[in-house]
């Protein structure tokens, strides 16, 4: 006997995280997607086509269709949805799914109606769009629904959003197209402007991993680095610290900072005083940034705190709004409110 499910999906610039109600969190792949162009062909989508980046011949590409938390290639994120989908639920067993995707606070109604189509021609039977940083929140374990502020700052690939919570709504919010992805630019952008040295972003996120930390006094290492030589065009490897990671990454540190500033600013007296005595939680997987929490407390004046699973807080969120559905249902944007807007 054949029966429907329910999902819920991280739809992230870096990364796809998907739960099915019943069993959990199932999937959580890259967001990659390799091609080979003349003959428009997918050869591999997730982990197999990550390895694929910047290591392929001129014919192949690894493509991530998210960029800065929206669709920037339709066709490709619908191909890669239908592999992740097919990869979660079984379609022999399963009706069209009921769906909920996670959306940057700041997305565009273009870009919510993108997102929405792209799910539909996945196959689901609904679909539901929740903001990220209400989604974070619940699965962080606020309870935001009582008469109260919680702020939640949740840190992607491509956007960091932001918002003030109270009574299940978001009061206040922002969200700045800076992520993991921009800390990757920067470490390159470093590298190569102090060095002479052409780095890929692969490397540039080991780099950020390793030995990188947004405080100067959080860690003290060093590593390698190899690369392409712009004056000779031969490959040469020098010596990075801590601390040159750190100035590489003052300008996107500094564009998250000020989003969560501007938040706080116009964020009204009586909740300010709620979130001063409870904290700000950071959630998302660039959050876990060395030092991130220690730097955002410091230039803030607000304790800040990791999340306990900040990578799967806003999957976790999803799965919350499938399992209450009648208490939040009304508040998400759903593809048959978008229908009857249209």
């Amino acid at each position: 006997m054949a029966f429907s499910t329910d999902i819920g999906i991280d739809l992230g610039t870096a990364s796809i995280l998907v739960y099915v109600r019943g069993k959990g969190i199932v999937l959580n792949e890259p967001a990659v997607v390799a091609v080979e162009q003349q003959l428009e062909k997918i050869l591999a989508v997730g982990a197999a086509a990550q390895q694929m980046l910047g290591r392929t011949p001129g014919n192949i590409v690894a493509i991530r269709p998210l960029r800065e938390g929206v669709i920037a290639d339709f066709d490709i994120t619908e191909v890669m949805l239908k592999h992740y989908l097919a990869m979660a639920i079984d379609r022999r067993r399963f009706l069209r799914p009921r769906v909920v995707v996670c959306i940057p606070a700041g997305i565009t109604p273009v870009e919510q109606k993108a997102v929405l189509e792209a799910i539909a021609r996945t196959g689901a039977r609904e679909t539901f769009l929740i903001e990220e940083p209400r989604a974070a929140a619940l699965g962080a374990g606020l309870n935001i629904f009582e008469p109260s502020g919680n702020m939640v700052v949740d840190v992607g690939g491509g956007t960091s959003d932001m918002a003030v919570l109270s009574m299940g709504e978001v009061v206040e919010s922002d969200s700045v197209r800076v992520g993991g992805d921009k800390f990757d630019e920067a470490i390159i952008r470093y590298v190569k402007n102090e060095f002479n040295i052409l780095i890929g972003e692969r490397t540039a996120e080991l780099l950020k991993i390793n030995i990188g930390s947004a405080h100067p006094q959080s860690r003290c290492l060093q590593a390698e680095v190899r690369g392409r030589d712009l004056v000779t065009g031969l490959p040469r490897s020098v010596k990075i610290s801590t601390q040159q990671v750190v100035e590489a990454l003052e300008d996107p540190l500094a564009a998250i900072l000020q989003g969560i500033k501007q938040v706080l600013e116009r964020t009204p007296p009586e909740l300010a005083g709620d979130i001063i005595n409870k904290g700000i939680v950071l959630s998302g997987g660039s959050a876990l940034l060395n030092g991130f929490t220690r730097f955002l407390s410091q230039e803030t004046g607000v304790p800040f705190y990791l999340a306990e699973d900040p990578i799967c807080c806003v999957v976790k969120g999803t799965a919350y709004a499938l399992e209450n559905m009648g208490q939040l249902g009304d508040t998400l944007l759903s593809s048959r409110k978008l229908s009857a807007a249209y």
